[in-house]
């Protein structure tokens, strides 16, 4: 239930703000009930406007990787600050921060800084447009790469739970230069390569998938996508705006050992102010004005404050440890969510690989937790989810009066079946013991919702 601070709140907002927020699955229409409105938050703890705290599993979707309020980061910001908060010229500090960039992703030998995710995708895309010669661009069935044209075509999160896959507003000559390939699908990913290569500049995939919940890549789809892309002259991009920094220091490509032609960072590389960035080898980014014909600006760009809270958050993920300590506390927390689903009487699997034997022989079941490092989905579904076809499938009834029960205990969890949660290395013990407890509540409400 919704503080009554937060009720009035959005009331109010809902006069001058569409749907009373900035981005749609803020609204909680997916799980029902009123948005929490925060006035704080430090370390795990995010502070709701009547003063409730709730441990955070939302992280502002992704970023806060080291807790809300780092001490280093929230200094790194004080300092870029008083020199003043954008100078729309360049910075020593952006060549570090490409510098940097270079070394834990070496595959961005070259990089541009952009204020967003969405900007980053749609640099990439552009780019690899232009590289190639080519239109068409392919993507995954349920994902989600922002919010460009092209790319709201069967898109997941948000586009899936509050309206149509496809939006409104998308003009049909725009969608038909995107194709659509279902996630984890080798065969259809290889029929599509060697049938349509010649005229596909780029397929841009989650290779961690996100926004249909958390989906682990198959190696064999990964292995197929790099050797048909490679063959058919067209650009493997990996959208890791999500998972950049997340499920490894050097990202996915690093975990599963791919290398894409071109990536997308954002969240963790701008330590919690708006950033994103895109990057590959110097021969195709040196198409990108001012070196070549693909052009693509910003006024805010490499903004110091966003650099320096990124350079700060990134330094800090490199030190010894960090990867180990949030494998161990995203470890802990999907056993305690398994644990509290059986407790509560529900039949419950935690699945690290949705694609070994084990994993598909899983039916019947009321739950299934999945996880890739620090991403963690719980699914109310009755077996394993490796693509949308499963996902869509997922009860949203029962995930809403999960979420309802979370809330109510003190536990914010993303607000849709299909957002990844995203604890981070601040969460401790007292805050996992708090989340085991509402999750056993949580499962009991959920359990007396038909599974259908």
């Amino acid at each position: 239930m919704t503080d009554a601070v937060s009720k009035s709140l959005f009331e109010r907002a809902q006069k001058t703000l569409v749907g009373g927020v900035n981005s749609p699955v803020r609204a909680f229409g997916p799980v029902g009930g009123d948005p929490v409105f925060i006035k704080e938050a430090r370390g795990c703890t995010i502070v709701g406007a009547d003063g409730t705290e709730y441990v955070d599993y939302v992280g502002s979707w992704g970023p806060m990787i080291l807790g809300h309020a780092h001490p280093e980061v929230v200094a790194a910001i004080q300092q870029a600050a008083v020199k003043g908060s954008s100078y729309g010229a360049p910075t020593e500090a952006e060549i570090e921060m490409g510098e940097l960039i270079a070394e834990l992703v070496p595959n961005m030998e070259m990089s541009r800084l952009v204020s967003s995710g969405t900007e980053a995708t749609m640099g990439a895309l552009r780019l690899a447009r232009g590289y190639t010669g080519r239109d068409v661009i392919v993507k995954c069935e349920g994902g989600y790469h922002g919010g460009a044209d092209y790319l709201l075509v069967k898109a997941g999160s948000g586009a899936a739970t509050l309206g149509e896959p496809n939006s409104a507003g998308v003009p049909a000559a725009i969608a038909s230069t995107t194709a659509i390939l279902g996630y984890n699908d080798v065969e259809g990913t290889r029929a599509m390569l060697r049938e349509r290569g010649s005229e596909i500049a780029a397929v841009i995939i989650e290779p961690v998938a996100g926004n249909m919940g958390c989906v682990a890549p198959d190696p064999a789809w990964l292995a197929c996508l790099r050797e048909e892309c490679t063959k058919a002259g067209t650009l493997l991009i990996f959208d890791e705006v999500m998972t950049g920094f997340r499920v490894a220091l050097g990202g996915a490509q690093a975990r599963y050992a791919v290398t894409p032609d071109l990536t997308c960072l954002g969240k963790i590389v701008g330590g919690g102010l708006p950033v994103g960035a895109y990057g590959g080898p110097r021969e195709i980014m040196s198409k990108v004005a001012p070196l070549g014909p693909v052009y693509q600006a910003g006024t805010l760009s490499g903004n110091p404050l966003a650099v320096a809270a990124g350079l700060t958050t990134l330094k800090l993920l490199r030190a010894d440890g960090v990867y180990d300590r949030l494998e161990a506390i995203s470890v802990s927390l999907t056993d305690a969510i398994v644990a509290a689903a059986k407790e509560a009487g529900l039949t419950a699997h935690r699945v690290d690989d949705p694609h070994s034997e084990a994993a598909r022989a899983i039916t019947g079941a009321d739950v299934v937790v999945q996880r890739v490092g620090a991403m963690i989905t719980t699914f109310f579904s009755d077996g394993v989810v490796r693509g949308w076809g499963q996902a869509d499938k997922c009860s949203r009834a029962r995930f809403a009066a999960w979420h309802g029960a979370l809330l109510k205990a003190g536990v914010y969890w993303p607000p849709s079946q299909f957002e990844s949660a995203f604890p981070s290395v601040a969460h401790d013990q007292a805050a996992l013991a708090k989340t085991q407890k509402a999750m056993v509540a949580a499962f009991t409400a959920a359990r007396s919702i038909a599974a259908g």
